[in-house]
């Protein structure tokens, strides 16, 4: 081995330099005078301030809120021809037993049945919404269809709480039109013994005018 040949053990520390080139001479990696060479120099970025003034979409279904409503889960008929057979009803229920809808965390999800592809058994259809095409092939088939009753919300009016209260009826205007066409002519002395009335006070004011004339003249 030559002297040259001995290697350390530690790598050779690099020495600290003083000044301008090094890191901890002078400003310390600060650079020239001001707020960022200052303790606590800490300023608020810009973008932050432009994604603040960015609009937001509100509502439901937007972000978070959506729609109460579940979405239906679409089948065709040419599933239910492969996996059920003759005489079977067709429900949410035996299509998850079946395996041919998978549950949604743990609940079954709405069905619709679509047209696509052929059916040839006859089969019940019950629980499921479906399409005029779907509809038409099934009970081609000899099956039969059976449409889900809409659910009916009937709301409290009124606060005692009654419920379908009924409606004001208005009379139409026509018939207020012609009961005053008829009664107008019943009433046609009314407008001359008021136009007499109406010339007897005209004629004692004047009356009380003259004599006071007379005394001026006096």
């Amino acid at each position: 081995m030559q002297f040259h040949q001995l290697k350390r053990v530690h790598k050779n520390k690099k020495r600290a330099t003083v000044g301008r080139g090094g890191k901890r001479g002078k400003t310390s990696g600060r650079g020239g005078k001001g707020q960022s060479a200052r303790a606590g120099n800490k300023r608020r970025p810009e973008w932050r301030d432009i994604i603040k003034r960015l609009p937001k979409l509100r509502g439901r279904g937007v972000n978070m809120n959506k729609p109460v409503e579940e979405a239906f889960k679409a089948i065709n008929v040419s599933l239910i021809e492969a996996v059920f057979s003759a005489g079977d009803i067709v429900t949410p229920t035996t299509l998850v037993e079946k395996g041919a809808v998978a549950t949604f965390s743990g609940n079954i999800p709405p069905i619709k049945i679509l047209g696509d592809g052929e059916i040839t058994k006859a089969v019940k259809v019950s629980g499921c919404a479906f399409s005029g095409s779907a509809k038409e092939k099934i009970e081609k088939a000899g099956g039969t269809v059976t449409p889900i009753t809409p659910k009916v919300i009937v709301k409290n009016t009124g606060a005692a709480g009654i419920v379908g209260t009924p409606k004001v009826v208005v009379e139409p205007k026509k018939a207020v039109k012609k009961e005053k066409k008829e009664k107008a002519p019943k009433t046609e002395k009314a407008p001359a013994e008021k136009s007499e009335k109406k010339a007897e006070p005209k004629k004692e004011v004047k009356e009380k005018k003259a004599p006071a004339k007379k005394a001026k003249a006096e």
